[in-house]
Parts: structure tokens; sequence; C-alpha cells
């Protein structure tokens, strides 16, 4: 069988290269090697215009799709003022995802939402987020320093298709964890599989898309297990 395609969403951010400093549209490395090593092949995203058209065109293109992590997410897209932690919005890019994800749900397309795109996936469906998780746990373990992961204990329900794709035999991982907010009321039609030890939300599904998975922490960091990635290029062949 032919190799499916597996879309990424991207950042669009200024960004420096040899003697450039430009707004540019950029990912780290892990996710292409994360789809290619499953054995799907990744083609970038990036925010651009959004209409109905160029979104299913970009659907007919692709046969799976990956929300990436990166900022937060506009908390005016669900009802409330920005906490004074909450970065500033990059409504380019919150526009755009949220057009991708709303019709991937509507045509079945596999996807695979990682950090903020768990956070964006909630959002697009009419969930909301706990802006500040320091203010809810007590501590900044989730997030512990800039550009350092937290490792976070997680149970997974053993019933749920994230079980069946991690395997049902070890359900109680240590994941590695970067982010700062966390879903709060859970948009109708997903369902939580994945808690962490003190109870944040750590992994939802949508159960009527083939693979409908979207987690809080960053499997792409441990190149160990990619079961994720393997469980999505699987779906979207």
């Amino acid at each position: 069988m032919r190799a499916p395609i597996i879309g990424i969403t991207t950042y669009l951010e200024q960004a420096q290269t040899g003697v450039w400093d430009v707004r540019a549209a950029f990912l780290p490395e892990v996710y292409l090697e994360s789809v290619t090593s499953a054995g799907g092949i990744a083609v970038l995203l990036p925010p651009q215009p959004v209409s109905e058209e160029i979104i299913d065109r970009v659907l007919d293109s692709i046969d799976g799709l990956v929300l990436s992590g990166g900022a937060d997410v506009d908390p005016a897209l669900y009802g409330e003022a920005p906490h004074k932690a909450t970065a500033a919005p990059r409504t380019d890019r919150d526009t755009w995802e949220t057009a991708l994800i709303r019709r991937a749900v509507e045509r079945k397309v596999p996807f695979l939402g990682i950090c903020r795109g768990a956070q964006l996936l909630n959002v697009a469906l009419g969930g909301t987020l706990h802006q500040h998780l320091p203010d809810i746990v007590g501590s900044e373990k989730y997030q512990p320093a800039p550009a350092e992961f937290g490792p976070v204990g997680v149970f997974v329900s053993r019933e749920s298709r994230l079980g069946g794709v991690l395997g049902r035999t070890a359900l109680n991982l240590n994941v590695q964890c970067y982010h700062h907010q966390a879903l709060d009321r859970v948009a109708d039609g997903l369902t939580v599989t994945a808690l962490s030890e003190d109870g944040i939300i750590e992994a939802v599904e949508l159960a009527d898309v083939p693979f409908g998975i979207a987690v809080q922490w960053h499997p792409e960091q441990d190149a160990a297990d990619r079961r994720l990635f393997a469980g999505l290029v699987e779906a979207a062949r």
C-alpha cells in the first residue's frame, strides 16, 4: 500500500537563520521524524488564508492530520479574558487550525492532537481551558522551566482507543509535558481517556472518527515510543 500523506500544522513566527531575521513557517524536526519513522509522508501546513474551498482542497490532499504544539490558544475563542500568564494570541494560527480540525472531524479524517493541538481541538468543538495550571495544582511540574519538559505520570483508560494504541498492559505512563494550560470543560463528543496523578486531563478522543486522539503530552519527544504516530499512519492508510 502507498505511504499515507500526513499534514502537520506549523508555527508562523519571527525566526533567525543565517543572516536573515524574518517571519517564517517552521516546525521542530522531531515531528517530521515521528511521522516518517512510522511510515508516513510528512507535509507542512502553515497558517494561511482560510475559506471552505481552501480547507477542503487541503484535506483532499492528505490522509491524516497532526495538530502540533505551540502558543496558547486565544481565550477569546472560549469567552474568557486573558490570564496574566497567557501569551499573546496567534490569531492566524487559531483561525487556520480551527477551520482544519472542524472540517476534518466532519469528513472523518484521522487526526492526532499534541499539546496545543489537544487544547485547540477542545476549544474548536466548544470546550474551555484552564489558562494557568500552577493556579490549580500549586506547582509548575507541567512546564518546569523554559525549554524543559516535565515528566508526569498519567493513567490511561483501559477501554479507550488510546489504550488500545498504547497497549492495554501498560497504561500507567510517564510522559513528557510542556504545557501551562489544560482542558477545563470538555467539549461535547470528546471523551476523557487519560488523567494525570492530580486529575488534570491529559488525553481525549473522538469516537466517530477512525482515529481521533489528542494528548496534552509530547509523544514526538520520545524516539523510543512512536506508537501514537504509528496508529495515526495506520488509520490513514
